[in-house]
């Protein structure tokens, strides 16, 4: 909330000159004048001069109506004069009174009223809390109360949480008890990033003798905070055990943090320093659904601490819900066990081909960090490679590329596979496996200059067309950070050379490549879901006869068989796919495995050279 400025003098003065010119007219002295200074001195935040219109000792009145913004955390405070009664010596007024707690919702307005008396002439507002709220009496104070509901998991398909257990050390204070509010929360801002303003103005709200929690930090990942904190005078520590570190999908479920100025600004009203909010992932993402909302109430408290029932006002608050995801927890495990040993940077996507809900997203983590180590900066929304990563597709790309040739009449005949290196349009193109004589065989052993040498056969627009077939470069879209593929129309004899190997200017992301294996597992490419009560908003396309499903079964089933997949091969269910390595960038390569069981479509993307169709067979070993 913060503190904010009130509305100027003249402006109050002008709003209640105009509401007590219906109030009537009174024979002088008339109590208005009292009234109309003591109310604009309040409202503007000029407590001795209101204290000056009242009966009661000047600095005690003042103290208690200059406690009320930081009490309540306002932003603004409005006041409005109602109907005013005179008898004789005596008088009473009464007035709104609208405060904007700052919490995004509707202002708290109620009415109030305040009695007068006139002693030898001079009209004087007798002074008592009331006047403030009706129900606030004496040696009474406001206080704001903030309930939390207990923050929701994030689960998985058949609702387990995907989070673990980790220790955490809360810190905060006991309003209270700080002998230097300023000092304490000035270092605690510091070392956590938090808004030193907000803080102040988040303690003076809360009970005084209620432990506040101001920042929960994980332990060990947040040791070193931890021990500077521990060293400020006034700071209070609790430890204790709490689900709120993703146990798998890091980049997908996301991590929790202190909510600084930054974070609230990005998850908004009503949270607050020392709430526990998204930073990345489902976590911000969902932020609202698995924190709800806080009930906050303004309550009057007596001396001892103790609130008095029931509230003054209530903001009632959104419970907590659960985000259920479709990731399966076994198949997760499986990928992410897989990658765990791969020494470079590597991800897995796997979908239910049937139904394009996301089984896994795994990224090999460790890696990642470490082939970044040289790299500046760190971003600050760290997205799933898996889901989101943009690579040359290579050879996996004839997937899409023998749709294209089929849609054209192609017969499954081309020129014969040569090894070494040839030129196109400028371009070259390597191959040094196994020789093929047949698009069969050229299919199988993945031979770029076989493919490369069928640019002839089709027109620049049906690759991207037949792309678009498998939802390459579609509008799909998910909660979290994703990449449907990028086909551009090519501009020369060399990009459309390219294009038909997967490379130029083709980007994919094991997540499109995975939904592109499901889509020849069973004739129909599904946009993918990631959220059960989330589905999505793009229709399947059914692929027909004229689409070369069979044909394209047939060929994925070979290359595992006896082509450049074998590696792939396991016992039990037949598996099919292509596999690929391809040029990436300053000498880098990516090696590919794109394919599907009867129950899992994936993709596998590795930044090095390794064998992918072994990653596979490992995968879906460990998925059995």
């Amino acid at each position: 909330m913060g503190i904010r400025r009130l509305r100027s003098a003249a402006g109050l003065a002008a709003a209640l000159l105009v509401t007590t010119a219906s109030a009537g007219c009174f024979a002088e002295p008339s109590p208005l004048p009292t009234i109309r200074d003591f109310l604009v001195a309040w409202q503007n935040g000029n407590y001795g001069t209101a204290a000056k219109q009242t009966d009661g000792d000047r600095t005690k009145v003042a103290a208690v109506l200059g406690a009320v913004p930081s009490q309540l955390d306002l932003a603004s405070l409005r006041l409005a004069l109602g109907r005013v009664r005179q008898n004789g010596e005596d008088a009473t007024a009464q007035f709104s009174v609208s405060i904007d707690l700052g919490d995004g919702g509707q202002p708290w307005s109620y009415g109030s009223s305040m009695r007068l008396h006139r002693t030898n002439g001079k009209w004087k507002v007798t002074w008592s809390p009331s006047i403030i709220h009706p129900q606030l009496g004496q040696g009474q104070r406001l206080a704001i109360v903030t309930t939390t509901p207990t923050r929701q998991p994030i689960v998985d398909n058949r609702a387990k949480t995907l989070l673990k257990k980790v220790e955490v050390e809360v810190f905060g204070v006991t309003p209270g008890r700080l002998a230097n509010a300023d000092q304490t929360l000035g270092q605690l801002s510091k070392i956590t990033h938090l808004d030193k303003d907000r803080v102040i103005a988040h303690v003076r709200s809360a009970p005084p003798q209620k432990f506040l929690p101001l920042v929960t930090l994980q332990i060990p990942a947040q040791a070193g905070d931890a021990a500077q904190l521990r060293q400020v005078p006034g700071v209070e520590a609790k430890t204790k055990p709490a689900y709120v570190a993703p146990a798998v999908a890091d980049e997908i479920v996301g991590k929790l943090g202190p909510a600084t100025a930054e974070r609230l600004q990005q998850v908004g009203a009503p949270y607050q320093p020392g709430d526990t909010v998204g930073v990345s992932g489902l976590q911000v993402l969902e932020q609202r659904r698995l924190a709800g909302t806080p009930t906050v109430q303004v309550v009057a408290q007596d001396p001892s601490g103790s609130n008095l029932k029931p509230p003054l006002y209530e903001v009632r608050g959104n419970q907590s819900q659960p985000v259920a995801t479709t990731i399966d927890r076994r198949t997760q495990d499986a990928a992410e066990n897989t990658l765990g040993k791969v020494s470079y940077p590597a991800s897995l996507a796997a979908i239910d081909p049937a139904t394009g809900k996301i089984l896994a997203a795994a990224d090999n983590i460790a890696a990642q960090h470490k082939s970044d180590a040289g790299q500046s900066g760190e971003p600050s929304q760290p997205s799933s490679a898996a889901l989101n990563g943009h690579y040359p597709p290579g050879m996996t790309f004839s997937i899409v590329t023998t749709r294209a040739l089929l849609q054209n009449g192609q017969k499954i005949d081309s020129p014969p596979c040569k090894r070494g290196t040839q030129t196109i349009g400028g371009q070259s193109f390597t191959y040094n496996g196994r020789v093929g004589r047949t698009f069969n065989a050229n299919f199988a052993v993945s031979c770029t200059t076989a493919f490369a040498a069928l640019y002839r056969d089709i027109a620049p627009q049906d690759l991207r067309t037949s792309a678009a077939r498998f939802g390459l470069g579609t509008p799909w879209s998910l909660p979290v950070p994703s990449f449907s593929g990028s086909v551009p129309t090519p501009s020369s004899t060399a990009e459309r050379a390219a294009e038909m190997v997967g490379q130029g200017k083709i980007e994919v992301s094991p997540l499109s490549m995975a939904l592109v294996a499901g889509a020849v597992a069973v004739g129909t490419w599904r946009p993918p879901q990631l959220l059960q009560d989330s589905p999505p908003r793009m229709q399947a396309q059914p692929l027909g006869a004229t689409d070369g499903v069979t044909t394209l079964q047939s060929l994925m089933s070979t290359s595992v068989r006896s082509g450049a997949a074998q590696q792939a091969k396991v016992s039990g269910r037949p598996v099919a796919g292509v596999t690929a390595t391809v040029p990436y960038g300053n000498g880098k390569v990516v090696s590919w495995f794109v394919g599907y069981r009867q129950d899992v479509a994936l993709a596998i993307a590795v930044e090095g050279k390794v064998s992918a169709a072994s990653l596979a067979a490992t995968f879906l070993k460990a998925k059995r």
